[in-house]
């Protein structure tokens, strides 16, 4: 009798097991001959860095299929991973530039992409240098801290609440908003988690609508009063200022602490690398992009299929839901030599940590920014840094990847 080695895979995502090593589930998944079926969210899962890419870069392939069924059949379907009944979620989070399509999405991706420009991201590199230089300042007179909590979380927010017009000392409430929010999204939620995405997208929205009523009546150069004159010059709704705003805070936020975490813990989990950057510091934007790789912190994505077609060897019908797991597709050995293995100078690292098509992340250059002044202070001004536990606690679930704490201790050079 022939086992089904499919039936052998147990995706728990929300397990300690999982939340230590996904990656020996992502392999066995990889191995099938054909995507995998995940019943408990009816989704076929992409695991192979070629299926991956192919659905994400295919403009069949949608992150929503509103156009495409009735209303009827999307209420259904919103009660079918519990959407429904959150309205403040399901006007200004649902529908943002990530969730929309067609030229709904194309319009407001181009208001949003002529604003982060290279020349934008480029002038953010004296400020974050200045923020992480003070924070360092603080932190460096303490032998052992948590990374995550005292030094990451503090720089994303600051820095994207800075380009957005958000004020330093908000910078915690939009950690919380957007760690709520985000966590929604991930197979596997609770009522519990519902009630508390919903409050945080309400009090998000609520901070949002006074901080654009000031800034109506007192542009600065900051992005949410730009934000502001393309709606005024009817590209853009109020609602979809907002959402967007909502969204450029949220996609900023919580997968930069991830991988700030992830990736000085990749770094110290393989010591030699680590020296190779100290020796070489110009290999710091290939060992950024390795980060990214090695721990992708956005992990899983979905898209729906509206027409029938073939993926990884199989024919799917029109409405068939796609889950990407992009962290399992960075570890393809198909084109990663070693992928198990972090290498600081890897190149090439064609690595999908960032998606691909018409939803690749707005916001990479200045994540990677952020990564490439961090890890370079870093290591210039401490002659050590190691782990004060051996085994950090990674988050669970399948859409985010990221110790939920890094506690190290350092000395100053």
């Amino acid at each position: 009798m022939t086992t089904d080695p499919a039936a052998e895979i147990d995706l728990a995502p929300h397990s300690a097991a999982f939340a230590v090593n996904p990656y020996a589930t992502y392999a066995a998944m990889r191995a099938l001959e054909t995507p995998y079926y995940w019943e408990d969210a009816n989704t076929w899962m992409l695991t192979k860095i070629a299926d991956v890419e192919a659905v994400a870069l295919n403009k069949t392939m949608l992150r929503n299929n509103d156009d495409y069924i009735s209303a009827e059949d999307r209420k259904a379907q919103q009660r079918a991973i519990n959407f429904h009944d959150m309205p403040f979620h399901e006007h200004y989070v649902q529908v943002n530039l990530l969730e929309s399509e067609g030229a709904t999405h194309d319009r407001l991706r181009k208001v949003v992409f002529r604003e982060f420009t290279p020349a934008m991201i480029a002038r953010q590199r004296d400020a974050i240098q200045t923020f992480v230089d003070g924070l360092l300042d603080e932190l460096s007179e303490q032998d052992d801290i948590d990374f995550v909590s005292d030094f990451a979380a503090h720089v994303p927010g600051h820095i994207i609440g800075r380009v957005l017009g958000v004020p330093d000392e908000d910078a915690p409430k939009l950690r919380h908003w957007s760690e709520e929010v985000v966590r929604y999204f991930d197979p596997g939620r609770g009522n519990a988690d519902k009630a508390r995405a919903e409050v945080a997208t309400k009090e998000f929205y609520e901070y949002l609508l006074d901080l654009l009523a000031i800034r109506e009546t007192a542009p600065q150069d900051d992005l949410l009063s730009r934000l502001i004159a393309h709606r005024d010059a009817g590209q853009l709704s109020q609602d979809e200022l907002i959402s967007t705003a909502m969204l450029i805070l949220m996609a900023g936020h919580g997968s930069t602490i991830d991988v700030l975490g992830s990736g000085l813990h990749s770094l110290l989990r393989f010591p030699d690398q680590h020296q190779r950057l100290r020796d070489d510091p110009a290999l710091i934007k290939t060992a950024v992009q390795e980060m990214f790789r090695f721990e992708s912190p956005l992990p899983y994505f979905h898209r729906f299929a509206t027409e029938d077609t073939e993926v990884g060897g199989m024919m799917f019908p029109a409405g068939t839901r796609f889950g990407l797991l992009y962290g399992a597709a960075n570890r393809d050995p198909v084109r990663f030599q070693h992928p198990d293995s972090f290498d600081v100078g890897r190149a090439p690292n064609r690595h999908m940590a960032f998606g691909g098509g018409g939803h690749f992340c707005l916001g990479n250059h200045l994540a990677r920014l952020d990564m490439d002044v961090i890890f370079s202070t870093i290591n210039a001004r401490f002659s050590s840094v190691e782990l004060a536990e051996a085994t950090p606690e990674y988050k669970r679930g399948l859409s985010v990847r990221g110790p939920k704490a890094l506690r190290i201790r350092w000395q100053r050079a």
